[in-house]
């Protein structure tokens, strides 16, 4: 007897994909996804459905989110024009309680809803939750020109306290953070959502952190789609970063990836939703669709490291 086309496809699939399930199950993975990916019911929607086959599989998978176009039309629907500086939010008093409806109401519900209909017993948090994120509101900053540059609420992390996440994640539940928190006296805090998914990983020593962009992952060249960089280490973000790869709204990004991999975090990839499958093909195939980021390239396997020359 002999299997059809796609039956063989779908076996060798299977065959394929078990090495990785073996290495990871029981392993954290803390997968952020940013605003822009509500966009598209579809594409949403399609991003959850990967993270449920690794939930399924095994994987203790930390879902960190953030929303910043639908926060920025919250704002302008409410007469508010939003204000970013150097990729981050302004946050003043009437931002942030925007702030707080769009984050832990619209967008974290949606996704518990997902969950829900693909049968995943998901629960939404935020920062605030249990003590999870401890942060202080951002000291006012000297800016380019020599002025003084005031986030508003906007806040630092002093701490994580994974101890809510623990409980979850050992009950068979999947987190899903929204990135607000709030400082000792209860004021609620903005907090950038890939220093939030990069801080919660480290505390969990997570065995990746994965960052689902619109763009496929990091470029040599911003404008040169062509100069994607299947990996590098963080030498070669420094050395990307001094040769202007990273435009503002990369930078919370190249902050983030580096405290994450300094923190423990084995392994960051920055992968595009836009691409079918791209997170399942990142996590078990060694090529992937994205960018890779180590500690230092050296410790990649020789198959890992056919795709390209890291910069």
């Amino acid at each position: 007897m002999s299997y059809r086309p796609e039956q063989a496809v779908a076996i060798r699939a299977m065959r394929n994909a078990a090495p990785y399930i073996r290495m990871y199950k029981g392993k954290v993975f803390v997968v952020k996804v940013g605003g822009a990916i509500f966009a598209s019911a579809a594409e949403t929607r399609s991003l959850v459905e990967q993270v449920a086959i690794l939930h399924q599989i095994g994987i203790r998978v930390v879902l960190v989110h953030g929303g910043g176009p639908q926060l920025d039309e919250m704002q302008r629907s409410l007469g508010l024009e939003p204000k970013m500086i150097d990729g981050r939010r302004v946050t003043d008093e009437k931002t942030i309680e925007v702030t707080v409806m769009v984050l832990n109401g619209l967008l974290n519900t949606r996704l518990l809803g997902i969950c829900r209909e693909l049968g995943i017993r998901a629960v939404g948090i935020s920062g605030v939750d249990g003590g999870l994120v401890n942060a202080h509101r951002r000291a006012p900053v000297k800016g380019a020109d020599g002025g003084t540059i005031d986030y508003g609420q906007v806040g630092d992390i002093d701490g994580i306290d994974p101890d809510v996440l623990h409980k979850l994640l050992d009950s068979g539940y999947m987190p899903i953070v929204s990135p607000l928190s709030c400082d000792a006296s209860g004021a609620m805090l903005n907090i950038n959502a890939d220093t939030v998914a990069a801080n919660i990983g480290a505390a969990l020593g997570a065995e990746k952190l994965l960052l689902c962009t619109g763009a496929t992952g990091i470029f040599e060249d911003i404008t040169d789609p062509s100069t994607l960089v299947s990996y590098t280490d963080l030498s070669g973000l420094k050395r990307l970063e001094a040769k202007g790869s990273f435009a503002d709204g990369m930078m919370p990004k190249a902050n983030a990836i580096e405290a994450a991999i300094r923190g423990g975090v084995r392994r960051v990839h920055v992968i595009s939703f836009k691409s079918t499958d791209a997170l399942l093909a990142e996590v078990f195939t060694n090529e992937g669709l994205g960018t890779l980021i180590v500690a230092d390239v050296k410790g990649l396997s020789p198959a890992e490291q056919q795709a390209e020359t890291a910069p």
